[in-house]
């Protein structure tokens, strides 16, 4: 990388880098040095505590005070905090920028984990009136976030960040990836991405153009992307939010390439905002972008907005919050289209060579057990046995109900004491799926305790309720798939 492809030349980075090292600018670093009542005060934006605690502004003291309590400080205190790196340099690099009598943080540099850091701009909530920069570069938000904790963390040969921004998906997939790609449509975001990756000490191929035009023709073991999904008239003002398409369009455009990005067995993961209009049904809406593409699908609605929420959260994301022409424009868009809320999830696409893809699409508000890659891989693992097995072999297995399944019941009192109205099996980790089953379901998974093929306890019940095996296998199969996708029974490997 040369200079013109980061914010420094390779040697500032260097140099920035033994500077932060030497200072222990890393997220335990700070902590340490603040404590937990001054660490707590700087997530709520309170910086009080953690002034008091660097007022001697030694090099760790003066970074916490510049790049994360957004002060401003002596020209000589920086040029000490920064040091190998120079001072005219790290200006020049934009890192910092005169402000008032010294010098405030001009770009967010922030510790990230154990020892990373992230370039990124300055975020409009530090810097109130001031307009953001049309390609201004996003750091660690809650949609970044999200999209960590839902990627699948498999070993894999070659994996793709569509959109990288700053770079934050990149790191983490170089943890678990022998190459990264990573593109964006926007120079300026290659650049912190560059610089991030530098800093860091690792190395992505860097591609600039729109979405999935950089690597047309190539496959990847695993993609991944934090889109500008923001649904609206197509108007873009700020490409880390504005995709240039109409509606939820840019999650239809990804589902279609997915199938000429990945390798076989390769997944896609995104981020997508979908519509809900009056008369549809919103998941059918999704269910759509995924007919022909051959691949299974899972997606799961984590959020849901109404027009007028969603305008001001994203009107305000960029300092336009107080402009009412725009977010007039925006509602009566939505008004026109019959848009009654707008929906926020995480599509997770996997290519699997058969001819019957599985799609779901459905609403997991709930809070699951971290991290959810883990229980996207359980899910598409329980499709592959699904498939493996079929309806009449799946009766060939021996079944245990999930640890620490649980049943909660509802019941009414009457003249002859307590009746059951809803019986709902319970996981209390993992995706805390709740189902509501009968007491034919109910007595099946009472008896999965691994030592009976599931055909044989089908004989034993259908003794009991007088039907015969064949009647209550076949009705009993959809239902034990179900439990199996869920998560809810298991199969006995042993």
């Amino acid at each position: 990388m040369d200079r013109d492809d980061m914010l420094l030349s390779p040697a500032g980075v260097e140099a920035l880098r033994a500077a932060l090292t030497s200072a222990d600018f890393t997220a335990n670093g700070i902590a340490g040095r603040l404590g937990p009542q001054a660490t707590g005060g700087v997530a709520r934006n309170d910086f009080r505590a953690a002034l008091r605690a660097t007022e001697d502004r030694d090099p760790l003291g003066t970074l916490i005070r510049v790049f994360i309590c957004d002060q401003t400080e002596p020209e000589p205190a920086v040029a000490a905090a920064l040091a190998p790196l120079d001072l005219a340099d790290a200006v020049a690099a934009g890192l910092v920028e005169p402000y008032g009598d010294g010098l405030r943080a001009g770009v967010d540099l922030e510790p990230y984990g154990d020892a990373w850091w992230v370039l990124a701009d300055v975020p409009a909530s530090a810097r109130p009136g001031r307009p953001l920069h049309s390609e201004h570069v996003l750091g660690i938000g809650g949609a970044t976030q999200t999209l960590i904790g839902a990627t699948v963390r498999h070993p894999v040969d070659t994996a793709l960040d569509l959109g990288t921004g700053s770079g934050v998906q990149a790191l983490h997939l170089a943890t678990h990836a022998r190459r990264v790609t990573a593109t964006d449509v926007s120079q300026r975001a290659l650049r912190f991405a560059a610089t991030t990756a530098a800093l860091n000490g690792q190395d992505w191929e860097l591609l600039r153009g729109d979405l999935v035009a950089p690597v047309a023709g190539r496959r990847f073991d695993l993609v991944v992307s934090n889109p500008p999904f923001v649904v609206g008239p197509g108007t873009t003002t700020h490409v880390y939010r504005d995709s240039g398409r109409v509606g939820d369009a840019i999650g239809a455009e990804l589902a279609a390439a997915a199938p000429g990005l990945l390798t076989e067995g390769g997944t896609m993961q995104y981020l997508a905002n979908w519509v809900h209009v009056a008369g549809e049904d919103w998941a059918e809406r999704v269910t759509g972008w995924f007919a022909g593409t051959g691949l299974d699908a899972w997606v799961i609605q984590r959020e849901v907005a109404d027009p007028m929420a969603y305008v001001h959260l994203w009107l305000t994301d960029v300092g336009e919050a107080t402009d009412p022409h725009r977010a007039a424009a925006w509602l009566d868009w939505f008004d026109a289209h019959k848009v009654e809320s707008i929906g926020f999830g995480i599509v997770s696409l996997r290519r699997n060579g058969h001819e019957d893809p599985v799609v779901r699409v459905e609403d997991l508000r709930q809070r699951v057990e971290p991290p959810l890659g883990d229980q996207v891989a359980g899910w598409f693992d329980r499709q592959d046995l699904l498939r493996a097995h079929g309806a009449d072999g799946l009766l060939d297995l021996r079944y245990r109900a999930a640890p620490g399944l649980q049943l909660r019941q509802e019941a009414t009192i009457g003249d002859e004491g307590w009746a059951v109205d809803r019986q709902v099996l319970t996981m209390p980790h993992g995706l805390r799926w709740s189902e509501e089953i009968d007491p034919l379901v109910l007595a099946l998974v009472g008896g999965c305790d691994g030592r009976l093929p599931l055909r044989d306890q089908l004989a034993l019940l259908a003794a009991a309720h007088d039907v015969t095996p064949d009647e209550l296998a076949e009705a009993a199969g959809p239902i034990v798939a179900r439990l199996i996708e869920r998560g809810l029974v298991e199969p006995v490997t042993h």
